[in-house]
């Protein structure tokens, strides 16, 4: 499933809005964050209600980018992170650009067929 790249601006998203984000469950959310100590969002409630924001959704596209496109397993992607920060965000960057440039490259295919 490809990445949803198009998300409203908003200070706090839930995490069934991230999981729709990124095609993914609830559960895979909670045990990333189990796993990668740099996702933890924010909780509230004294039912501990998930608060994602921009800056946890950024971590998520990395943890995303590194398991589900490119198939490393977790343990890899942890070293990656670890050892890598700049390079493993600056992929992700490109592969967001990438994904919304093929967005918009089939939208004007499918105009140009509807033209002709």
């Amino acid at each position: 499933m490809a990445l949803n790249t198009y998300k409203p601006q908003k200070l706090y998203y839930s995490i069934k809005e991230v999981a729709e984000m990124f095609g993914l469950n609830e559960s895979t959310l909670r045990y990333w964050e189990t796993e990668f100590p740099l996702l933890k969002p924010k909780t509230s409630g004294p039912a501990k209600v998930r608060q994602y924001q921009e800056k946890d959704i950024e971590q998520i596209k990395l943890i995303h980018n590194l398991v589900k496109v490119r198939g490393f397993k977790l343990a890899a992607a942890k070293k990656i992170i670890n050892n890598s920060r700049g390079t493993a965000d600056r992929t992700a960057d490109v592969l967001t650009r990438l994904i919304a440039v093929r967005d918009e490259l089939q939208a004007l295919k499918r105009q140009l067929d509807y033209v002709q």
